[in-house]
């Protein structure tokens, strides 16, 4: 399986009297995210599902994601992707979608950083997941605790070069 993980793009700021869950992307987080998403594009075929956290930012990257991929499917919302989730949470979503050939999974950090590390077998590993954010890692079996293999890694500042 190839998992692909996108953190989400910049969001609003938290103001006085609003949740943290209904920030919305800015025009220069969607413009980041696009430019990413772009490059891209050219080495990820479409995702065969999209699953993502149910926050506003994640979820309008998400749908962002989902056009550029000309995804065809409709966005999974999931808890475990929010910013507080566990790694193993999240490969427990994995394996319940095992048949899956290619996931693009949106979320936030710090949980997309410690799932990487989770992924690859290393749950130690750092991660400096900034903003738009995207990598590939493949999963070859599904057994109870991962180990899979970093493809590669696109940020922002690389696209953008």
């Amino acid at each position: 399986m190839e998992v692909y993980l996108l953190r989400h793009g910049i969001a609003e700021e938290t103001n006085l009297g609003s949740a943290d869950a209904e920030r919305a992307l800015t025009q220069k987080g969607r413009r980041k995210l696009l430019q990413v998403l772009s490059l891209a594009r050219s080495v990820v075929t479409r995702p065969s599902l999209i699953l993502t956290s149910p926050l506003v930012r994640a979820v309008q990257t998400a749908e962002a994601a989902a056009e550029v991929f000309a995804y065809q499917g409709e966005l999974m919302r999931t808890k475990a992707l929010l910013p507080t989730a566990s790694p193993q949470g999240v490969w427990q979503e994995l394996r319940a979608h095992q048949k899956e050939q290619k996931l693009l999974l949106v979320g936030h950090e710090p949980s997309l950083s410690q799932v990487i590390g989770y992924l690859l077998g290393a749950p130690r590993l750092r991660v400096d997941l900034k903003k738009v954010g995207l990598v590939r890692i493949d999963i070859e079996n599904f057994a109870p605790v991962p180990y899979g293999t970093l493809k590669w890694f696109v940020t922002h500042k690389l696209a953008a070069s």
